[in-house]
């Protein structure tokens, strides 16, 4: 049997196309006095960021929280949204890669695990979400990656056949999410390196 050429790029955001640093905003949030690693996990791995990136709660209402379950202060949580969006800067070499994608006739898309806020300020501050055909954010789901319903999402919403689709994502467990419900992955560490593991799927970029 012949293998499915692959016409479908999807690329994750955070840490493929924009920087995503939790470490780096609680330092720049609270100062270099704290624990920054021990905090980062406790803020964004906390039910408050969870709700907020599956939609449940907006920002306004994440910044209450923050305040009465983390006993972060008005002008803490101020600053920390602050970071959370001006600390995201283009990654060297991505939205090139994703332009020669486009400009070489393969259909592009997002998916990521976002907040609504967020996704707000990279439209108006960077101009490669345009270039999406399509995108799957997880704020507008009440889904998150890894759980195999927000792939099968993507490929219902845009009619993609999983095995003509490749997936481009930093972590782990999310390429590995994507392998289970057939999608071709990558597991992004920089855009060079990619380039190479995209040509090896048989792209012509």
């Amino acid at each position: 049997m012949q293998p499915v050429e692959i016409k479908n790029v999807v690329f994750d955001v955070g840490n493929v196309l924009v920087r995503w640093s939790p470490i780096e905003i609680v330092r720049l949030t609270f100062g270099n006095d704290v624990d920054a690693e021990a905090l980062a996990k406790d803020l964004f791995t906390s039910a408050i960021w969870l709700d907020l990136n599956k939609g449940l709660i907006t920002e306004t209402q994440a910044k209450q929280r923050y305040q009465l379950e983390k006993q972060l202060s008005e002008s803490e949580a101020e600053r920390f949204f602050y970071y959370v969006k001006h600390t995201q800067l283009l990654i060297y070499g991505s939205v090139d890669l994703l332009k020669r994608i486009k400009s070489a006739g393969y259909r592009v898309f997002a998916l990521t695990d976002n907040v609504v806020e967020i996704v707000e300020y990279l439209k108006a501050t960077y101009d490669f979400w345009l270039l999406f055909e399509g995108t799957t954010v997880s704020a507008e789901l009440g889904l998150l990656k890894p759980q195999p319903e927000i792939y099968q999402s993507l490929l219902e919403t845009h009619q993609l056949l999983a095995k003509a689709t490749v997936f481009l994502d930093d972590m782990h467990y999310n390429v590995e999410g994507a392998r289970k419900v057939g999608l071709e992955e990558i597991h992004f560490k920089n855009a060079e390196t990619s380039c190479c593991d995209i040509n090896a799927l048989g792209l012509t970029l």
